[in-house]
């Protein structure tokens, strides 16, 4: 597999009033091209934080990452915001869809970004939403969908511009247990058949087994959890 993404000597240090409080230190992370990886921790570990460096909404203290060879930490501000929109898509817990939009149009939305004409920018959407088994709730708006199906359009949103990279902050948080597993099946689907790397946060350790591994945060420190299969 090719390393898609490289991180070194990563830390992030935020300050409150004159306290400084480092969410991460040391974090040392080689991602490879195709990979799923679901990172796991108590509250305030820095799971998020660690998932918004990934996917360029933050910058680091120190360190670097590196993706496809490129330094995103170094990035001045519209830079990113570009390569964001062109490399990431990103899943909250919150689906954070447009509540008067319809599933299409909400979909679209990455799209205006783009120089995609109106026409484009429909069948890029409709077939993303195909892809999710929605592409009959196109018109519906997110009130008239169900928790699991809202999810899915926030999925095919994310997956409309065709990103590398799916950083996912607890995605089956919201859902009952059903919708739950079909959201994950769909995101290894993504994983599996069209090749999207995924980092996925997760508190759930059966929506963690639907990843290729799982690394654990603990105090801003990462520690892999793979001696337990091995012992």
């Amino acid at each position: 597999m090719t390393k898609l993404i490289e991180i070194r000597d990563l830390s992030k240090v935020y300050e409150r009033g004159k306290q400084k409080v480092e969410v991460l230190h040391s974090i040392n992370l080689d991602i490879e091209q195709g990979d799923f990886l679901a990172l796991m921790g108590p509250s305030g570990s820095g799971k998020t934080t660690l998932l918004n460096l990934i996917g360029g909404l933050d910058l680091p203290t120190g360190g670097s990452i590196t993706f496809e060879g490129r330094r995103i930490d170094r990035l001045p501000a519209g830079a990113l915001a570009k390569w964001r929109a062109a490399k990431v898509g990103f899943i909250f817990q919150l689906y954070n869809l447009m509540p008067m939009l319809s599933a299409q149009r909400n979909v679209e939305l990455p799209l205006l970004l783009t120089k995609m004409n109106a026409a484009q920018r429909r069948r890029n959407a409709s077939i993303a939403l195909g892809l999710v088994g929605l592409a009959d709730r196109a018109a519906h708006k997110p009130t008239e969908l169900s928790g699991g199906q809202q999810q899915r359009v926030s999925i095919a949103r994310a997956i409309v511009s065709d990103p590398m990279l799916l950083v996912c902050d607890e995605p089956t948080g919201d859902l009952d247990r059903h919708s739950a597993e079909e959201v994950l099946a769909l995101l290894r689907a993504l994983n599996s058949d069209h090749g999207k790397t995924i980092v996925m946060v997760t508190h759930d350790p059966k929506a963690a087994e639907y990843a290729s591994h799982t690394l654990h945060l603990d105090k801003g420190t990462l520690v892999e959890q793979a001696a337990a299969a091995a012992a």
